[in-house]
């Protein structure tokens, strides 16, 4: 039975979610303060963490920061409210795996859950495979950037770009798909594992954040285009080294 850790200062929220949760099968723990959130994710096992932000003692960033500073590999959804994002930004680039605007649905909770635990899976299996084969590095360079696609590392100008999981999975999402127009729906569902209406401003986010990272002028981008009315389309990785 997978675990659950539900972490939030209201109590009508922790009810909520702990019924939904148990009546589709899953095990359930709860926290209501940061400090205590925190130390069970470290000292015990969960499948999954649903993180508050706004939390008594140490909020959720604090939380998240400090669990994957701890290599703590558990996925993090956040919970924020709407105003929150800017909040909803650092959470992703502290690692957090998705996020959630209040209010919301027991149903969509479960079902970025089972997305989650679908691409959690499939990496594993990914990463089992890559092991048991000697298969070099698949590498693609564009320009001054290198993109290890085995070893999950970006390189630009000979320096270690830091992008965030789900940034480099975006990334190699863009590198396999190169020259093709893809929606905003097609990426959220590729990328994180569920087409769910109003959620494409996600894509927005973490596409704005790569394109920071890895673009000489972000604001005119040579690698990640806009196709308006489109989505986006990635140019420039034909370069590739087996």
């Amino acid at each position: 039975m997978k675990k659950v850790l539900v972490v939030d200062d209201e109590n009508a929220i922790v009810t909520l979610l702990k019924y939904n949760l148990e009546k589709a099968g899953y095990q359930v723990e709860t926290a209501m303060d940061g400090e205590t959130a925190l130390k069970k994710g470290i000292t015990r096992s969960f499948d999954f963490i649903l993180l508050d932000l706004m939390l008594p003692q140490m909020d959720g960033l604090e939380v998240t920061r400090r669990l994957r500073q701890e290599k703590i590999k558990t996925p993090i959804m956040i919970l924020t409210a709407k105003g929150e994002e800017y909040d909803k930004v650092i959470g992703l680039e502290l690692g957090a795996d998705d996020y959630l605007t209040k209010p919301f649905s027991p149903r969509e909770v479960l079902a970025r859950i089972k997305a989650i635990g679908r691409r959690t899976s499939e990496t594993s299996q990914k990463n089992n495979q890559d092991e048991q084969t000697e298969d070099e590095d698949e590498r693609v360079s564009f320009d001054n950037i290198i993109v290890d696609l085995t070893n999950y590392t970006v390189k630009k100008d000979d320096r270690k770009i830091k992008l965030t999981p789900k940034e480099f999975e975006l990334l190699a999402y863009f590198i396999k798909r190169q020259h093709r127009v893809l929606s905003r729906e097609k990426l959220l569902n590729g990328v994180w594992g569920y087409d769910y209406v109003g959620q494409t401003r996600m894509v927005d986010m973490h596409v704005s954040h790569l394109r920071e990272k890895i673009e000489k002028d972000p604001k005119n981008p040579k690698y990640i285009e806009t196709v308006r009315g489109f989505g986006y389309r990635f140019e420039g990785g034909d370069n590739k080294d087996f």
